[in-house]
């Protein structure tokens, strides 16, 4: 029997929070992005990360249910809390509402408030009745309907010397269907026409409509089956070494709670992004108490360039861009079958978990690339097989965790590292890494500072301090080593980077923080001779921020960001400036933006969160002297249809063009309109 304060604090909550429990909860993204993202400066794919926290927003998870590491994987919480949370339901029962985790003295209100709208509770009647009946019957469902373009025109189409290089219009043309029930089953699919390609029906050609097609059935939690996914899936499992799959951010992120990644086990596949993903069947099967095996069959056509002489063809490159606009790209589509198997054996008892992986890939045609000083230790060949093993250990508010693999006749990674909350206010994150410069996962995805799993070891600290509920310091240091050549850094090397913020929140409604950052690290510069000299570049960065709310219906965003960055006895900066305008009446929402950009180069391009449409993310880069402008409209048609529609401007004061090649637009400016659709059955 739950203490009756309790009982009365959740009935209140409930009274005072209509609607907020129900399904497809529209939430405001961008206030996780300055949790989750303090560095919007780094070449990342953010939608891709965005899109993972967006489906799970869409597909809540149910609180009753949930293990450590589902709760690990929003990347909200910190151990301390996750272990209060998990203690608190086995000692009182099921919640009967996400807001009675305001009962707990470890979740705050401000958590409390990131927390709730990615957690939901389920009632028995909820999940009764025949499988096909909870789908037909589920409210969580959608439809969306979406179409952009660059209103300007492109190189690419243009008809007056003969025929456009690109086949097809620059409308972008997408469509997403999903219905869905946390801890139960997932229903759904994806397709796409980028801008220039084609809508087109070709089966023998390998298309079907829509240039990229996407779809996923999902069962959780039937007997002894725990999950089984047919379709597009991804697979996160130990620290993501060999199968890295999923929402993996790590360095440059939230300083503590993004650093372990968590075994979240094999997810549906819903982006647009055209590669990273398996196509076949995953299923994961409790043998006993404890004791889990897990499974993957896949098989994907990859693009690339293949090239063929007297010995056969082979493949040079592999394409990841997803686009086939061009008669080259379209020829590129398709080029090889790659097919991967997998098995994980995972062993968990109480707060004790270890696990072994074996993953495989095999294609169609060797891959040889083209070789340069930097990649001699990257993959190439016809299969690629790594095994690895995983430990994970909590011991009160200490959690340890590791993997280390090793890539058949190849090289070695390992990362070790430990979480842990030293005092209420004081939470620190230990890491270490070493990937061999031969070290070779395909589907690696583990903490780094290369893009790649390879060729990399560092040391990372991170920390954050509760000076009080109002005011919070956090920061981290990353020394690292790269051992072998990197991609415009002909020389092995040594870096490193550290950040430091404050972030002062008085209210739920207002938030203001001050962020400095320093990476030190080496690249190439043309020398007096033909040889290849390197020298260190320093980029710092520096980020005032402040959101404050006047009403429920009428916030304000204001930004200041500068950058400088030094290299060959040079220093060149960049600056953007910042005011957005978010309003709310009734059944319409608005938000606008105004930005002021100038960078002296590249090296000072300055990102910036912008909002979109549902599930859609947009995280440009300002780069050069010139003016930023979007306006998002919101619109509530019916209580099962909402529409938005969004422009934006950029305008450059310092160019008569902008792009190259087939991207080029002959003027000084550039518009975007994106239109979208959300229906609910």
């Amino acid at each position: 029997m739950k203490y009756p304060f309790i009982i009365a604090l959740v009935a209140f909550s409930i009274n005072n929070v209509v609607g907020q429990e129900g399904p497809l909860r529209d939430y405001d993204l961008e206030k996780l992005a300055e949790r989750i993202f303090p560095i919007q400066d780094l070449d990342i794919d953010y939608s891709q990360l965005y899109e993972n926290l967006a489906q799970i927003l869409s597909n809540p998870i149910d609180l009753n249910k949930a293990t450590a590491d589902q709760l690990r994987s929003l990347y909200l919480l910190n151990e301390n809390q996750i272990s209060q949370i998990l203690s608190y339901r086995a000692a009182q029962g099921n919640f009967l509402s996400v807001y009675e985790l305001q009962a707990i003295p470890e979740i705050d209100p401000v958590t409390l408030e990131m927390l709730s709208p990615f957690v939901t509770i389920r009632s028995q009647d909820q999940q009764s009745g025949s499988l096909l009946d909870r789908i037909l019957k589920e409210e969580n469902n959608y439809l969306l309907l979406r179409t952009s373009r660059t209103i300007e025109s492109k190189v690419g189409y243009n008809h007056h010397n003969g025929p456009p290089n690109y086949e097809g219009s620059p409308d972008k043309i997408y469509s997403r269907f999903r219905v869905a029930r946390a801890s139960d089953f997932s229903i759904g699919f994806t397709l796409e026409k980028d801008a220039g390609e084609q809508f087109k029906w070709s089966p023998a050609n390998k298309y079907h409509g829509f240039d990229y097609n996407s779809f996923h059935t999902q069962a959780i939690n039937k007997g002894k089956v725990e999950n089984v996914v047919l379709g597009d899936y991804q697979a996160q499992f130990g620290q993501g070494l060999i199968l890295g799959g999923g929402f993996g951010i790590g360095k440059g992120a939230e300083t503590i709670t993004t650093i372990r990644r968590s075994n979240t086990g094999f997810t549906p596949y819903t982006s647009i992004n055209e590669t990273g993903f398996f196509r076949g069947l995953a299923a994961s099967v409790s043998l006993t108490k404890g004791l889990s095996v897990h499974a993957l069959v896949a098989r994907n056509w990859r693009d690339g360039s293949t090239s063929t002489d007297s010995t056969g063809s082979t493949l040079s490159a592999i394409s990841s861009s997803g686009l086939h606009r061009t008669s080259t790209e379209i020829s590129n589509r398709k080029a090889v079958l790659e097919s991967n198997y997998g098995m994980v054996i995972n062993l968990k008892k109480n707060n004790f978990e270890i696990g072994s992986i074996v993953h495989r890939a095999e294609f169609s045609i060797p891959i040889s690339k083209n070789t340069t000083p930097y990649n001699q230790f990257y993959f190439q060949g016809r299969d690629n097989t790594n095994v690895s093993v995983y430990l994970n250990y909590n011991i009160q508010n200490v959690s340890f965790f590791g993997e280390a693999a090793q890539t058949f006749n190849q090289g070695k990674g390992i990362v070790i590292g430990a979480l842990t909350s030293l005092t209420k206010s004081l939470d620190l994150a230990l890491l270490y890494r070493n990937y061999e410069k031969d070290f070779q996962a395909l589907y690696g995805n583990a903490l780094s500072e290369n893009s790649t799993v390879q060729n990399e070891s560092g040391y990372y600290i991170g920390w954050k301090y509760a000076l009080d509920q109002q005011h919070t310091l956090a920061g981290y240091t990353d020394i690292f080593q790269f051992p072998w050549l990197r991609y415009r850094g002909y020389a092995p090397s040594n870096g490193h980077e550290w950040l430091v913020r404050y972030a002062y929140q008085p209210t739920k409604e207002t938030l203001l923080y001050l962020q400095v950052r320093e990476e030190s690290k080496i690249r190439n510069h043309a020398g007096e001779s033909n040889l290849y000299q390197t020298e260190n570049g320093r980029k710092r960065n520096l980020w005032i921020n402040a959101d404050y709310e006047l009403s429920k219906w009428l916030s304000f965003k204001s930004r200041a960001q500068f950058s400088t960055y030094a290299f060959n006895s040079t220093v060149t900066k960049g600056f953007a400036l910042i005011q957005d305008v978010n309003f709310k009446f009734k059944k319409l929402t608005f938000s606008s933006r105004y930005a002021l950009f100038d960078t002296d180069d590249y090296d000072n391009r300055q990102y910036v969160y912008e909002r979109d449409v549902w599930l859609a993310f947009t995280f440009p880069s300002y780069n050069g002297v010139g003016i930023r402008n979007y306006v998002l409209l919101q619109y509530a048609l019916h209580k099962k249809v909402d529409l938005w529609l969004r422009w934006s401007r950029t305008k450059y004061v310092n160019r008569e063009s902008i792009g190259s090649g087939n991207e080029l637009i002959d003027a000084d400016h550039a518009n975007e309109v994106r239109f979208q659709a959300r229906i609910r059955f």
